[in-house]
This record gives structure tokens, sequence and C-alpha cells, in this order.
């Protein structure tokens, strides 16, 4: 398993449609992948738990990935939620 503290940018003003585009994120690996905020733990693969917790700048995020591609998964849903992904 593997874990890493972000904080949230702006995705609002960076994607179109920041909820969708996440979820479809995560569904390209095949790792579990949750997100940990407020308390609460989010499978990132379901779009009812990230409009759930609603990421939004400044919020502090654990990503956490278990299985065979999950330094890729972390690597891309931090690189998401930063808005540092090309």
């Amino acid at each position: 398993m593997l874990k890493e503290k972000i904080v949230v940018a702006d995705v609002v003003k960076k994607y179109e449609n920041p909820i969708g585009e996440l979820v479809q994120v995560a569904c390209q690996f095949s790792s579990a992948i949750n997100l940990l905020s407020e308390g609460r733990r989010i499978n990132a693969k379901s779009i009812m738990g990230i409009m759930a917790i609603s990421p939004r700048e400044g919020m502090e995020v654990d990503i956490e990935a278990d299985g065979q591609d999950e330094n890729e998964a972390v690597a891309a849903m931090s690189d998401f939620l930063r808005c540092t992904r090309s």
C-alpha cells in the first residue's frame, strides 16, 4: 500500500468537470484507490463518493492506493489534484 498527503489546488478552475475527470483518472488503474479527507474514506472510482467530499482548493487529502500499479495511481491522482497533470 502506498499513501501520499497532498493539498488540493483549484481543480474547479483547471478542469471542465473535475469530479468526473478525477474518477476517470482513478479508473485507469487496477489498484484500489481511496481518498481520505475530513474523517472520510472514499473510493476514488466512485463518482458519488467523490461528489461527497467535493475536492476543493486548500483541502488536505491522503491518497491511498493498493495494487500492482499503486505507484502510478498515486502519482496520477496527485498530479490531477495538485493541477500539475499535463
